[in-house]
């Protein structure tokens, strides 16, 4: 039976994008929300800021991409969005190359000019590899699909300091499938809806928390107690290891560190995203924020370089590490939170699996379809 004592029907940890599309549909519902996070602003990693016109994106790169045409106008009841295609670019020892994989990426690792020229090579580079029927490892897996100039070139160094490992030692359902396009086609997603907030997606938070209470600055675990006596119910997207005091052990993650900086220059690298593929250069890539938005006039422009890190206490966990040992326990802690009692686990975080933007709009879409 519902109480009437609660200041508020819902408290939700966490502004970021699940807790943000859940708070405004229970509000829109008539429900008492609110909204907490440890951070000084609302976003989640989709946060960023204006500087000198040019929209900076905090915690990476974050271009919003979807084939969910419900998801497209929920987006885009609070933004318009520009027409940003993705196309970064590859960077092996000062060589460029396109990506994703495709004619042009072939003509430069190869010469190849045609469709049936790069196949050719392709299915030559593949053969080499075909007595690896049961791939043990990341390494065996690509090498199989892509052949040893892909692999070497353009997705061993990157994906080993991504993830901090020898890519012998990585699972290799890290890279079940990899997209090979025997055309001159640069833009990196597939899906039919793709941009990025005209005005930035801090404006775009905003309106969709627009009349909802936040609390920012607060860390739920340093007043759970009383927090947790606001509600009747609470939405948790932050770690589900850590809202159990950790009594299974600890779920892996990796971490990033961003180095940002203001350049005197008008261009700095000519395109948005440029990963860094060999294994001497430290940080995975370089975004230049001002590509984002084609009308970001500045005379200055803004570069930030992601290093990869080893999470460590305190440190911030963006990606999970889905392989069988941490899978299997997270699947202990999912048999916990389903058992606990008017909590709702939902993110990438709390369902501790890696999330595209619009799959976690749709997930919060789908949990707030069930409020009464």
């Amino acid at each position: 039976m519902k109480s009437t004592s609660k200041k508020y029907d819902y408290v939700i940890v966490g502004a970021g994008l699940f807790g943000s599309v859940f708070a405004r549909e229970a509000v829109d519902k008539g429900k008492r929300v609110l909204v907490i996070d440890k951070r000084l602003r609302t976003g989640g990693n989709c946060a960023s800021e204006m500087r000198d016109n040019i929209d900076v994106h905090l915690y990476g790169a974050h271009i919003f991409h979807t084939d969910y045409e419900d998801v497209w106008a929920y987006v885009n009841r609070f933004t318009r969005f520009n027409n940003f295609i993705n196309s970064p670019v590859a960077n092996f020892k000062g060589k460029l190359y396109n990506l994703p994989f495709n004619m042009n990426t072939f003509y430069a690792l190869w010469g190849v000019t045609t469709p049936q020229e790069a196949h050719s090579k392709l299915t030559a580079q593949r053969a080499a590899y075909a007595h690896i029927t049961d791939p043990k490892n990341l390494e065996e897996k690509a090498l199989t699909l892509a052949g040893s100039d892909v692999y070497e070139t353009l997705i061993k160094g990157y994906t080993e300091k991504q993830w901090g490992r020898k890519a012998t030692e990585l699972p290799p359902f890290i890279i079940s499938r990899l997209p090979f396009r025997l055309t001159f086609d640069n833009n990196y997603f597939t899906d039919r809806f793709q941009g990025i907030p005209q005005d930035g997606y801090a404006a775009f938070f905003n309106r969709l928390l627009d009349g909802i209470e936040i609390k920012l600055n607060t860390d739920f675990f340093a007043d759970r107690k009383p927090l947790g006596q606001l509600a009747d119910n609470l939405i948790f997207t932050g770690r589900v290891d850590e809202y159990f005091d950790f009594r299974l052990g600890a779920l892996e993650y990796r971490s990033l560190n961003f180095v940002t900086e203001t350049l005197a220059l008008e261009n700095f690298q000519g395109v948005a995203v440029v990963n860094y593929t060999d294994a001497e250069t430290p940080y995975t890539r370089v975004i230049e924020h001002k590509h984002f938005r084609a009308d970001a006039k500045s005379a200055q422009t803004v570069v930030t370089k992601e290093y990869p890190a080893e999470f460590v206490s305190g440190a911030e966990p963006y990606y999970v590490i889905n392989d069988s040992k941490n899978n299997a326990l997270y699947a202990e802690y999912k048999k916990l939170a389903d058992a606990e009692k008017g909590v709702l686990f939902g993110g990438r975080l709390a369902e501790y699996r890696y999330y595209d933007m619009d799959d976690v709009i749709l997930s919060a879409l789908q949990e707030a379809k069930k409020i009464r």
